[in-house]
């Protein structure tokens, strides 16, 4: 009863050589292969597991420019145009529709903040509606409840998370690059200070750019070559319903419950914002750099459990580069769901939509969602090792942003112009405190 996910074949056997090697097959991961494969260069992509086993499908789905943080913003927008063109390149339907996102609410405070990103939006051409109390009320009959308003982003969308990764690394190696799936990699070789190869389970490949797209696992990975990478995750639960509710949007926030349209016709439910908190090493090493973010999320945080010292991915311990990894222990980060909370998300969802009581639960799972302290993705060269690129700690918002990400990294790797600025991303500001920056929404 895990995220639904479609299996892809991949590359028997890895190359000698390559311009660029990535590693991790999640969204960012795969866009990056995928658009420096499209550009000529040759391209290899390494997964422990399976292509976007981990939070790739395990997230809601949501693209959006909604209540994005100013230095997110222009990632999303660029990344729902590209999210829009992937279809066509490949050939394959991702799920992706501009379907709008629906935002209703009886906060007079969360109004307000809706408001004023509203305003903020206006200033960089970013289209989104404030909606009247009979507006929200009109477009949210189906919880059969009147709202003081809400908000409508009808440029935002979803994309199906048990497919659109996958069909993009499909994408890749239609476009001549190679994708190896149960192949971990184990490690950096340098040479000269620089990157030289990339060390896996299954022998090394040489090449002078690698770029480390592993989601929860990057900060361990980093830490084998010396490199400090503050980051933390949460393990969040959401179940899925089967087809069968009729006239619900395609895809709602409320402070109570949100709800997504899956590509099969049921729905995904989630309680934003709601996660455990698992103890581990890395947890109490950086736990200095995350006060300023757990001062703004406690509320939405709760104990955990050991799931996370179950999974490894943690960890501060240091292997040799002819030793089996935490990663090739466990090929995909697959924690307990938290029932507790898979039953309230569930109860909130009939008592929001009575129409879901219809159907029944098909679908439970937990993911873990890395973060940086300041909720920011880091992304770029780390300045003491030329050659290796950090792409990791997207907290939450990777799913949405993955295009543009992976477009800007193949930028930075080609010496192409930027579709954004870099600059807010660099990992290199992380050394810095993170109060007063921390992502507001």
């Amino acid at each position: 009863m895990s995220a639904p996910l479609l299996h892809i074949e991949s590359n028997p056997s890895l190359p000698r050589e390559a311009d660029v090697v990535v590693i991790g097959g999640g969204v960012v991961g795969v866009f990056t292969s995928y658009y420096l494969a499209r550009r000529g260069l040759k391209v290899a992509l390494l997964e422990k597991g399976r292509v976007a086993a981990e939070q790739s499908s395990r997230n809601w789905g949501w693209c959006r420019q909604q209540n994005r943080d100013a230095r997110e913003l222009p990632l999303a927008t660029k990344s729902l145009d590209l999210w829009e063109r992937v279809a066509g390149e490949t050939g394959e339907d991702t799920g992706f529709r501009r379907c709008g996102l629906l935002y209703l609410s009886n906060d007079d405070n969360e109004l307000a903040g809706w408001a004023k990103w509203r305003d903020f939006a206006r200033t960089v051409g970013v289209t989104t509606h404030m909606l009247s109390a009979e507006e929200a009320s009109e477009r949210g009959r189906a919880t059969g409840r009147k709202w003081k308003g809400g908000v409508f982003s009808p440029t935002d969308g979803t994309a199906d998370t048990s497919k659109a990764v996958p069909v993009a690394a499909r994408g890749i190696m239609a476009a001549g690059g190679s994708v190896h799936q149960l192949c971990a990699a184990r490690g950096i070789e340098l040479t000269a200070g620089r990157v030289s190869g990339v060390v896996t389970e299954a022998g090394t490949i040489r090449t002078k750019t690698a770029v480390m797209a592993g989601g929860a696992w990057a900060s361990s990975f980093c830490n084998q070559l010396g490199i400090r990478f503050p980051q933390a995750s949460v393990r969040q639960s959401i179940l899925a319903v089967a087809p069968g509710a009729a006239g619900l949007p395609d895809a709602l926030y409320t402070g109570l419950v949100s709800l997504t349209r899956r590509g099969n016709g049921g729905y995904t439910l989630a309680i934003s914002g709601r996660a455990r908190v698992d103890p581990t090493p890395q947890q109490f090493r950086f736990g200095r750099e995350f006060l300023p973010m757990f001062a703004r999320r406690w509320r939405s945080l709760s104990p955990g459990a050991f799931e996370g010292l179950r999974h490894g991915h943690e960890s501060l311990a240091k292997w040799g580069l002819d030793e089996v990894t935490p990663m090739e222990l466990n090929r995909t980060l697959d924690p307990r769901p938290d029932m507790r909370q898979i039953r309230a998300t569930h109860r909130r969802a009939c008592k929001l939509v009575p129409e879901l009581e219809r159907v029944e639960i098909s679908n439970v799972w937990a993911g873990y969602i890395d973060s940086t302290p300041d909720g920011i993705p880091a992304i770029g060269e780390v300045e003491s090792i030329p050659g290796f690129i950090l792409a990791a700690g997207f907290s939450g918002h990777g799913f949405g942003i993955g295009p543009g990400a992976g477009h800007m990294i193949a930028d930075i790797i080609t010496g192409d112009p930027p579709i954004v600025d870099p600059r807010p991303y660099r990992p290199a500001r992380l050394k810095k405190s993170a109060w007063g920056k921390v992502s507001e929404f």
